[in-house]
């Protein structure tokens, strides 16, 4: 991890925390991870480290201030800085790699924790029989221009832990995600993963099978919420990872999204999804109906990239 294509750099509490219980991951690509590491270090328990990755082609100056903000935390903290993009799922398994905890918890650098977060962590994964728990997730406060992300992740990822469990290893996402080290030693992430999208349902799915992934109300929120044209533009590069989940994953073919892309593509109508989904969602139309153009432009991308 810190070889030739990787700096790293401890603090000064890094060397005198020795028992790691919990090991926060945190990677970030041009965005900055201060406001979340500091909010997690004001009241962080003993026996938890943070490392960070900065994935390639660093912001020099984000960098040197994250270096700064690291070296002065009195909590033990890392920075890796990757000279190259190595892609979400390698940057999330070089921070495995270098982390001490028995728990390993991975976040977005965009996620703002709730009250007492790492303690009901701790607290959770004391009293747990699963390898892998998701925490949950829900949306930031919109603006005028985020509102239609905000009303997708509503409908997109439930809140409430029942019925997460109920949905099980598809609802897991990576955003606030902690596992035992040994189930990312057995299960790492899956690298040919490139651009955006569908790794973390390929990881849960892949762990699934060897290990009891379960879930828990302790939701961080997502600060970065996206225009409709910055998710659209995230959407038309994920069509190859959807293709290679389909692939790695066929059962996934059955889930209502994918049952979509496929039937399109069956009728070679991707292109017009494609065409009428972007569209809705540009339009001034009430939220959830430009969420639905969100939903079938995605599904017109998957169809494009599933081969005949």
């Amino acid at each position: 991890m810190t070889g030739p294509m990787t700096e790293t750099l401890h603090n000064a509490a890094w060397a005198q925390c020795q028992a790691v219980r919990l090991s926060v991951l945190i990677p970030f690509y041009n965005d900055d991870p201060r406001p979340l590491i500091t909010a997690l270090t004001t009241t962080l328990p003993e026996g938890v480290e943070i490392l960070a990755l900065d994935d390639g082609r660093p912001d020099h100056a984000l960098n040197s201030l994250v270096a700064s903000a690291v070296n002065d935390l009195k909590s033990p903290c890392a920075l890796l800085t990757s000279r190259i993009n190595r892609g979400r799922s390698a940057a999330r398994n070089r921070l495995a790699q270098a982390s001490r905890g028995a728990w390993l918890l991975f976040l977005d650098a965009d996620m703002v924790p709730g009250p007492d977060f790492i303690t009901r962590w701790l607290l959770a994964m004391e009293n747990t029989g699963a390898d892998a728990l998701f925490g949950g997730y829900k949306p930031g406060v919109p603006t005028s221009d985020t509102r239609v992300h905000a009303c997708l992740a509503a409908a997109s990822d439930p809140a409430d832990a029942a019925e997460r469990s109920r949905i099980g290893a598809t609802a897991v996402c990576s955003s606030n995600l902690a596992a035992r080290r040994e189930v990312l030693h057995t299960i790492p992430f899956e690298e040919s993963y490139a651009g955006w999208g569908w790794e973390d349902v390929d990881w849960a799915l892949s762990a699934a099978q060897q290990f009891r992934l379960g879930h828990i109300d302790n939701p961080a929120s997502h600060a970065g919420l996206e225009t409709v044209d910055e998710l659209l533009s995230k959407f038309a590069r994920s069509g190859e990872n959807f293709a290679r989940l389909l692939q790695r994953h066929p059962d996934y073919a059955a889930r209502p999204g994918a049952k979509l892309a496929l039937l399109l593509q069956r009728f070679r109508l991707g292109w017009a999804a494609r065409l009428a989904g972007s569209t809705a969602a540009r339009l001034p139309l009430p939220a959830h109906l430009r969420v639905l153009g969100l939903k079938l432009y995605r599904a017109g991308v998957g169809a494009k990239a599933v081969k005949a």
